[in-house]
């Protein structure tokens, strides 16, 4: 774990299609609204902000580079990443001169996290059959691996062309930042130590203690490696308001109905609101007030011995302004009170 004065505090967002009083807001106004969250992110001193990529009509985002770069233009010190990059459906080489552009933009504040993501329509949208997917990322990851590490690149695969001391510009100024996302794989963690890559867990469900056998794993692969100290991070949603009472109203309708809507096609069973209520006090939901969401980010820093925390912030229809409020009490009364307590 990291000193209090340098935990990282993050925001990510996967544009979650949200509701007013006038209904659903179109894509377009989503994505408008995510500007301005993100830039009040940087004036409430959080430390990254991040964007889910979708090809789905519950979500706005899908094309995260161009609003990263809108962002980046816009604030003065957070840094902008994905939450994740689907590699597997994309292209190393692209996304590489993607991020090295956005680098010469605001050098140094543009993250990327990888991973193969929960969601799998991005697929057949770009010809990629689901029967390659662990081959995909495997081949992907290890091109940007080199793309990251050598000037000059060779490589060869099923899934990629076949390079000769390829050099792809533009050239990254500074070392770009790629994370790596996982869920619940030993092995997708130990592979991330094996390319140097900072490890980003995603705890959606269940006590974030559950995963510390998997942080445990990459701080151990790491030291057998010979690259001790990168960082750890964990994203998790979670919603705050003035009081827990608040914060769970206004959170588990919307909640509750993207979890249906998701649910429909993963056979989930319906969330009734004592599960809710149990993954809230128990689990991996960090809802409720500054003092109540602050006591438990603080838990699982010490837990997992973190580097960054990142609140998935936006969780389906949900009115925009309690996301704003999120926002806003994240970064000036949660974030401070967690480095209080881990003082």
């Amino acid at each position: 774990m990291t000193s209090p004065d340098t935990l990282e505090f993050g925001l990510d967002t996967f544009g979650d299609i949200t509701r007013d009083a006038n209904g659903p807001r179109s894509g377009a106004q989503v994505i408008r609204d995510t500007l301005a969250e993100a830039e009040l992110a940087d004036q409430t001193g959080v430390d990254y902000f991040g964007l889910g990529e979708h090809h789905r009509p519950d979500f706005a985002i899908s094309a995260t580079e161009p609003l990263i770069g809108a962002i980046l233009a816009r604030t003065a010190q957070i840094r902008v990443g994905t939450s994740v990059t689907v590699l597997s459906s994309d292209d190393p080489i692209r996304l590489y001169e993607r991020f090295a552009t956005l680098d010469a933009i605001a050098p140094g504040r543009a993250e990327i996290t990888i991973g193969r993501g929960s969601f799998t329509e991005s697929f057949p949208l770009f010809g990629f059959a689901l029967d390659d997917y662990e081959t995909l990322f495997e081949e992907k990851s290890q091109l940007l691996h080199r793309l990251l590490t050598e000037e000059k690149v060779s490589a060869q695969g099923r899934h990629i062309p076949a390079l000769k001391g390829v050099t792809v510009y533009p050239r990254a100024e500074t070392p770009l930042k790629v994370w790596r996302g996982v869920g619940g794989s030993p092995q997708s963690v130990v592979e991330a130590a094996s390319m140097g890559m900072p490890l980003m867990m995603a705890i959606i469900g269940g006590d974030a203690a559950r995963f510390a056998p998997l942080a445990d794993l990459y701080r151990r692969a790491l030291e057998q490696i010979g690259t001790p100290g990168l960082p750890l991070g964990v994203h998790s949603p979670g919603h705050v308001a003035e009081t827990d009472e608040i914060a769970r109203e206004e959170y588990f309708p919307a909640y509750a109905e993207m979890h249906a809507l998701i649910g429909r096609s993963r056979g989930w069973p319906r969330l009734s609101k004592d599960a809710f209520l149990a993954e809230v006090v128990h689990g991996s939901l960090y809802v409720g007030s500054p003092e109540t969401v602050a006591q438990k980010i603080a838990r699982a820093v010490r837990v997992l011995g973190l580097s960054r925390f990142t609140l998935k912030y936006s969780a389906g229809p949900q009115d925009p302004a309690h996301l704003r409020k999120t926002i806003e009490l994240f970064g000036t009364k949660v974030a401070p009170r967690v480095r209080e307590l881990l003082a």
